[in-house]
């Protein structure tokens, strides 16, 4: 099996280099974005312990549908022009929820360049924390 992996990779030298390419590219990319984000029990304990803020980005009916106790809301849309009333968490830790994990780095870069030092994305997003059964708000 070994000698026709050897054969076939002599005969379809450029398909076995793409796929090189590709890989190194998707690991590398893997390896980037797994240490970026908090679990669902970090950010509890960072929220509770340093007093910070759980920023959820969700539009507001997926945020009334549910949400992290103690939760502020600011659809990641308004997020530029509301900055200021997250002014008095900037050197405290915030978390940003979104539905999955994917649309918070964005959130949280915005809020890097706008000074806060400790901002950070809820890995697996609300789909996470309700996966892990942690409590959630409705309204």
């Amino acid at each position: 099996m070994i000698d026709q992996l050897f054969e076939f990779v002599q005969n379809h030298l450029l398909l076995s280099g793409a796929f090189l390419v590709v890989l190194v590219a998707w690991i590398a990319y893997e390896l980037k974005n797994s240490n970026s984000g908090v679990s669902p029990s970090e950010a509890t304990s960072l929220i509770n312990r340093e007093e910070g803020l759980f920023l959820d980005i969700r539009e507001v009916k997926d945020f009334k549908a549910g949400h992290i106790a103690g939760a502020r809301n600011i659809p990641k849309g308004r997020l530029g022009d509301r900055l200021k009333e997250l002014e008095d968490y900037k050197e405290k830790p915030v978390v940003v929820v979104c539905q999955h994990g994917q649309h918070s780095g964005a959130a949280v870069g915005q809020l890097t360049q706008a000074g806060f030092t400790r901002a950070a994305k809820l890995k697996g997003g609300m789909t996470q924390w309700q996966s892990d059964e942690l409590p959630v708000v409705r309204k």
